[in-house]
Order: structure tokens, then C-alpha cells, then sequence
């Protein structure tokens, strides 16, 4: 105890220069705010650069609240699986027993929606390998349409409707896509199995008994808990604050809000052993040939050596950052505000920035 205290006052008396130097290119960039956040052999370390607000001189807030956009599907994956380690439903079983209504491929499993291996389109449009886009509803690459839109509620059947009503893009199990619908569906086998709303169960299953407080599932509500730092959206020569919308459009593919806190607080709990059994837990982290994505995770090559189990999500000017070593030894997650636009103009600069963020944490393991 003696020898970690001394190595967590060198932290707080030494700072982090490699990472603060990360994060200023990372403003300098174009990405309005971050908030990185790292627990390693040397304690904890978090620190911020560039602003809470555009133009304003306030850093983004150690601890505010941010949307975490696909980061939503760890957390609703582990809650699928928690059901699975009570017998509730198996992995391998087909979603359309128990979503008759829906009529579903009878070939798609619950492995293939947490895998995206069900091939089922993606809602929020797709990208296809020759280059063509077909859009489903007006997401974030719609520009104005979805910023005029950005109140408008969806149900989580009006979104996999939307889907079913396009071809499949390959037959199940056969190939890899991401896609939103995938957790849609997953959301609406939650709420059949257990006879509550989902964020119901994500509180009283995964958020109360870590104590994460700064994490809710909003499902329609606009706002965000303070503090926060702001979202931005670009029109032509127009910005717009969206830091405030509803995030139905995305549902379970990416509603959540959450701090960097609670991100490190759920992703080390995760990884050793918390929340699943140990042969679930093998399952999640297992993955796939053509993305390296297992159950809710990327399961990637750590820069050092050794295997990070990792998500990401960007939504509409927010985004999220979590890494963690399978032994939960250090975890990294971070927060971003940017002014987002139909083009995903920052999409270089976030990717750049992630990859030096990790190399800098990783790198030496």
C-alpha cells in the first residue's frame, strides 16, 4: 500500500507531459475539447485541453458528462449476457422466438446481434465496399434534415422497421457488418425477457451496484446531467449546439451518457470478472476473423504487446474512448466535443488522435 501511494503522488506531482501533449495536437487539430483519463502502475492520472464551449477559455470538465454513442452496445451486450448466465435465453438460439412479431431471418441468433454477423441493415444507412451509401433515417450524415429533426422521437420498432424493409446484406452468420439494428433488436429482447424498460435493467443490473452515477440510458430524454462540455453540428456556415437532442434516432446503439469515470469504473469491472462468469467473459472477448470484434468488443493487438479489449463511439459532436488490458492493469478512456458535419470532417483527426492516445498509454506495456 505503502509503495502505490508513493507511485500515485508521483503521478499527481509529475503530471503526464506525453499525454497533455497528445491532447493539445488533438485541439490543435480541430477537436474543440478532450478529457483523457488513465489508471496504470503509476495511479491515476486525468487531465483536459481545449474548451468546454466554442470560443470560451474553460477546459471540458475532469468529470462531465459526455454521449458515448457506441460504447452503449458494451454496456448492452454485457447485459444480454448476464441474462444468459441466468438461463434466460441461450447464445445461440434464434432472436425471432421470442420477437415473433418482428419477422426475423429464423437463422439469426443472439450471437450474430451482439457479433454483427446477422447481416441485417443498419438503419442509421449503409456503406457499401464500392463506395455507394443508402441512408435509412436521417442520422448525422443526413445534415440538415437530422439537425431539424434532432427532437423527434423514434421507437425502437420504427427503427427496426426501417431496416427489415431493406435487403439483408449478407445471409446470417456468413460475413461481418456493423450495424445499429443489431442492438435495437438486442434492446427489444431484453425488454421480452425480462418484462421491464431497458433502462430499468441497465440501473438496477450493471449501473447502481458499480455505483456509477454519472452514467443514465436516456432513451428520449434531451438534456444531459452538468457538467458537460458542448456538441456541435456544422450547416454550410451555420453551427449549431446539439449537445441537447434525442438520441432515439440511436437507441441502443448508442444513447448512453456517461464520465470518464464511470467508463473506467465499468470497463475494469468488466474485464476482471464482475459482471460475467469467467466462460462468458472467454465468449465476449473472443472474436471474429474479419474485424476482431467479439461479443460488444474489439478485441485488437495492443501496441506494446498483448490484446486490448476496446470500444469507441462518436455522436453527433461527442465521443468516447475505452481501452482496457484483459487484466484490467490499465485502463484508458477519454472524452472529445467537436463540431460534427455531414462529411465527418473531424473522422481523420479523431482516428489520428486515438491511435496516438493509445500508443502513448499502451505502447510500453
Amino acid at each position: 500500500m505503502t509503495e502505490m501511494a508513493r507511485k500515485i503522488t508521483e503521478s499527481l506531482e509529475t503530471g503526464r507531459p506525453e499525454l497533455e501533449k497528445v491532447m493539445q495536437e488533438m485541439v490543435e487539430a480541430g477537436i474543440v475539447g478532450v478529457t483523457v483519463r488513465v489508471r496504470d502502475e503509476r495511479g491515476e492520472w486525468t487531465g483536459s485541453a481545449g474548451a468546454a464551449e466554442l470560443g470560451g477559455a474553460e477546459a471540458p470538465p475532469v468529470d462531465g458528462h459526455v454521449r458515448i454513442g457506441s460504447n452503449t452496445k458494451t454496456f448492452t451486450a454485457t447485459l444480454v449476457l448476464q441474462l444468459v448466465a441466468e438461463g434466460r435465453i441461450e447464445l445461440d438460439a434464434p432472436v425471432a422466438g421470442y420477437l415473433p412479431e418482428l419477422d426475423l431471418d429464423g437463422r439469426i441468433t443472439v450471437r450474430m446481434l451482439l457479433q454483427h454477423t446477422s447481416g441485417v441493415f443498419n438503419f442509421t444507412g449503409e456503406y457499401f465496399e464500392d463506395g455507394t451509401f443508402v441512408p435509412g433515417i436521417p442520422a448525422t450524415q443526413a445534415g440538415r434534415e437530422w439537425v431539424e429533426r434532432r427532437f423527434h422521437t423514434y421507437t425502437p420498432h420504427d427503427l427496426v422497421k426501417v431496416a427489415l424493409a431493406q435487403p439483408a446484406r449478407f445471409a446470417p452468420g456468413t460475413d461481418w457488418s456493423y450495424s445499429n439494428t443489431n442492438y435495437v433488436l438486442a434492446r427489444l429482447l431484453i425488454e421480452r425477457l425480462t418484462g421491464h424498460p431497458v433502462a430499468e435493467e441497465m440501473h438496477r443490473r450493471i449501473l447502481a451496484p458499480l455505483g456509477l452515477t454519472g452514467t443514465v440510458q436516456p432513451t428520449t430524454q434531451t438534456g444531459l446531467p452538468a457538467p458537460y462540455a458542448h456538441a456541435y453540428y456544422r450547416l454550410d456556415e451555420q453551427t449549431v449546439d446539439v449537445s441537447e437532442h434525442n438520441p432515439s434516432w440511436i437507441s441502443s446503439g448508442g444513447d448512453m451518457i456517461s464520465t470518464t469515470r464511470d467508463l473506467q469504473t465499468f470497463l475494469h469491472a468488466l474485464v476482471t470478472g464482475r459482471l460475467l462468469p469467467t466462460h462468458l467473459l472467454a465468449q465476449m472477448f473472443t472474436p471474429e476473423a474479419k474485424a476482431g470484434y467479439g461479443l460488444g468488443v474489439f478485441v485488437q493487438p495492443a501496441p506494446g504487446g498483448g490484446t486490448l479489449i476496446t470500444h469507441n463511439g462518436g455522436i453527433a459532436g461527442h465521443a468516447a474512448l475505452m481501452y482496457a488490458t484483459p487484466d484490467g492493469g490499465t485502463v484508458l478512456t477519454a472524452a472529445l466535443n467537436y463540431v460534427d458535419d455531414s462529411d465527418l470532417s473531424m473522422a481523420a483527426a479523431f482516428q489520428q488522435a486515438n491511435q496516438r492516445l493509445v500508443q502513448e498509454v499502451f505502447g510500453q506495456e
